[in-house]
């Protein structure tokens, strides 16, 4: 098998690394190669390059976002990728975004979408133009909830000083530990499904509130939680990004797609994960 990787951000880079530890050919495509370095076992290229690896790869993950003009990898390759004869599955990451506001309901993987942002609009255009090449090679679209995992986690901003503790009661997020997301890409490529679309929620099984996650992560540190702060009074000071993911509040279930995929999350609830990255940083867990 030969994976071609679009993008080599935190999670493309996570995923890149373990599918070549796995015994897959990797080759991966980005718009700066020096800056991106080079994960063990991975073949970097330049973006425009990507031509060159689509003419061999049976695997193509794409894990760029969006933006005004559509999706960057299909503006740039479509022809390249509808022309690549051994190309047998595509995945791309998306977003749990793109169902929107649910006033606290739950959704699942056969939910209608209802984006409610031009950036969840602007997802579910990039997943239609994905699943169209899905008459003739399986194509899955992975919605991710929000994503934390070493080096990306509350204990950064907790040891700065900087943390907030966000008080909105009712209102709960799902995560999605970096590692859990490796592991459910690559089970979806073993799997070698047919020409067809699926979707699949990454979300761990505990959506939880700001408060508690950055409060469990404090005490997992020895310090003292940060002071609640009422949403109200935070609200202003936020990014524009910020307002609208706490606009939106739902909780979204995972469980048909650990079925499909015959997995459990390594990390079910933040607790899990929270503990799995301080352990890393000391040394103690995986490299």
């Amino acid at each position: 098998m030969h994976l071609i990787v679009f993008g080599l951000g935190y999670t493309g880079t996570a995923i890149a690394r373990a599918a070549a530890a796995a015994g897959l050919r990797v080759s991966a495509a980005t718009r700066d190669p020096a800056a991106a370095g080079t994960p063990s076992g991975v073949e970097v290229r330049a973006f425009a390059a990507a031509p060159q690896p689509l003419r061999s790869a049976t695997h193509l993950l794409a894990t760029a976002p969006p933006d005004a003009s559509g999706d960057p990898v299909l503006a740039a390759h479509a022809k390249a990728i509808e022309s690549a004869s051994a190309l047998r599955w595509i995945g791309y990451l998306s977003t749990t975004g793109v169902y929107g506001d649910r006033g606290g309901g739950w959704v699942e993987e056969t939910t209608p979408v209802a984006p409610s942002s031009d950036r969840s609009r602007r997802r579910v255009h990039a997943e239609q133009a994905w699943s169209a090449f899905a008459n003739h090679r399986a194509a899955d679209i992975f919605r991710l909830a929000a994503i934390y995992g070493p080096g990306r986690s509350p204990f950064a901003d907790l040891r700065a000083g900087r943390a907030r503790r966000i008080l909105k009661p009712g209102h709960a997020f799902g995560r999605i530990h970096r590692d859990d997301i490796v592991q459910a890409v690559l089970a979806a490529i073993r799997q070698n499904p047919p020409p067809g679309p699926r979707i699949f929620n990454l979300v761990d099984d505990e959506p939880a509130e700001n408060a508690e996650v950055i409060a469990e992560a404090a005490r997992l540190l020895g310090f003292a939680p940060p002071t609640a702060i009422p949403y109200a009074e935070a609200e202003p000071a936020m990014s524009e990004i910020a307002r609208s993911f706490w606009a939106e509040n739902r909780k979204v279930s995972s469980a048909q797609t650990k079925e499909k995929l015959a997995i459990a999350w390594r990390y079910p609830s933040y607790r899990e994960g929270l503990r799995a990255i301080l352990a890393e940083e000391a040394g103690d867990g995986p490299p």
